[in-house]
């Protein structure tokens, strides 16, 4: 497949999960990849796995929540490859899971600098680039953000407070960005069945005295399909944004959850 044949992705928070399956499943469909996170080895994995398909990587180590850093990432993504078509925020922080009231401000602080300074920052750093894309159609960030934003359980509130803000930046960003033809969007998964979910799901089983199978069961529950959509699902949804297919489409949110929200 050919969907993103030719783009360059800048992905922002290559880690486990869904970070890897965004790299690939854009290598996949066309695309070369600016690999950006705080651990090198991570990302030379990742690059790896991206030349295989036949793709082209740059591997920028970057702590997105210095400004200094944020700036070296454009320079190094231009510089390498002569344009930008699509910025991916997918790094996060996620605050003690507590009630809000009971956070410290330097925790919840932390996880905005993370999920919505870093995001606000990069984006209007990279907004030239994405503004001069070659592309018909115009460049394109996406917010990876959580079906969290639909919940009001006490424990997830700090880790919600970020990315409520994340959302109604990008929806701002859209409205600010639109005249220039840089579409925003955002993908809001819940539960992902990667690694690390996997390993929570093992953790809670051994608390509970039950199963793996029985915490999948109880998550997938909620769900019009009964199951936990996998990081690959996820990253083909992510995708869609990215491609010529939404050309038409900013300052909306999806869903990827097999049918846990439903919006009115």
């Amino acid at each position: 497949m050919t969907l993103l044949q030719d783009k360059v992705i800048v992905l922002s928070g290559v880690g486990p999960g869904l970070g890897r399956a965004l790299g690939e499943e854009a290598a996949k469909l066309g695309a070369d990849l600016v690999l950006a996170s705080r651990t090198e080895r991570r990302l030379k994995k990742m690059a790896e796995v991206v030349r295989g398909h036949g793709r082209r990587a740059l591997v920028v180590p970057t702590d997105i929540t210095d400004e200094d850093q944020r700036a070296g990432l454009v320079e190094a993504a231009v510089a390498e490859f002569g344009t930008v078509d699509c910025l991916i925020h997918n790094a996060f922080g996620i605050p003690p899971m507590d009630p809000i009231s009971t956070l410290s401000l330097d925790s919840l602080r932390a996880a905005q600098e993370t999920n919505v300074f870093a995001p606000l920052r990069l984006s209007a750093l990279f907004a030239d680039a994405l503004a001069e894309t070659p592309q018909k159609v115009g460049g394109s960030i996406i917010m990876i953000n959580s079906c969290v934003v639909h919940s009001s359980q006490p424990e997830y509130s700090g880790y919600k407070l970020s990315k409520g803000t994340l959302k109604h930046l990008a929806s701002s960003l859209a409205t600010e960005f639109g005249p220039r033809g840089i579409r925003v969007n955002s993908i809001a998964p819940s539960y992902i069945y990667e690694d690390v979910n996997k390993a929570y799901f093992d953790w809670l089983a051994s608390e509970a005295g039950v199963t793996h199978q029985d915490i999948y069961d109880d998550k997938a529950a909620s769900t019009d399909l009964l199951r936990l959509a996998t990081p690959e699902e996820v990253a083909r949804a992510t995708l869609f944004y990215a491609s010529d297919l939404a050309s038409a489409v900013t300052g909306t949110m999806l869903n990827v959850d097999c049918g846990e929200f439903h919006d009115n």
